[in-house]
């Protein structure tokens, strides 16, 4: 079986040289090391240095040097929209505040399908409309770009020290 050690940003590939396409919903991208078979049957082991979120575009290098296409799958997600621009970044607050992955538009936010949260964003003013589309959430100021390698340069440190008091 084929193994993909290397994850490649959408920039530093062509999508027309992809040999096939893997679809996966948004906790399927979060991965390290699993058995998996493309949508045109390419079955292959992903085996990544460490966990990474694979984005939408990314492509999965073979060993071979063939490549896979990562795409988003569709998945039940709420778009959550508010009267003012105000108003938009105080559910945004709220979002935040319970560590929910959203992605931000320019007047709403996509957030996954979640009955309670829904009742708490209208309680707060939202309309909340149920939608299906690829769910890419922000990665957050301490996440780093995922699979993508950004060892600290010779002689630096790199470490996280979060307090998510409240």
């Amino acid at each position: 079986m084929p193994v993909a050690h290397i994850v490649l940003s959408p920039f530093d590939w062509s999508r027309a040289r992809a040999a096939d396409v893997i679809t996966l919903d948004h906790d399927a991208r979060h991965r390290r090391r699993i058995s998996l078979v493309a949508d045109g049957g390419t079955a292959f082991l992903l085996d990544l240095p460490r966990a990474a979120v694979l984005r939408d575009g990314d492509a999965l290098q073979l060993e071979d040097g063939r490549l896979i296409r990562v795409a988003a799958a569709a998945e039940p997600l709420m778009h959550v929209a508010a009267g003012s621009s105000v108003g938009l970044a105080r559910l945004a607050w709220h979002v935040g505040n319970r560590h929910l992955p959203a992605m931000i538009g320019d007047d709403h936010l996509l957030l996954r399908e979640d009955h309670v949260i829904a009742a708490m964003l209208e309680g707060l003013g939202a309309t909340v409309t149920y939608v299906s589309a690829a769910f890419t959430p922000e990665q957050g100021a301490y996440s780093g770009t995922g699979a993508h390698d950004h060892a600290p340069a010779q002689g630096q440190h790199h470490h996280h020290h979060h307090d998510h008091a409240h």
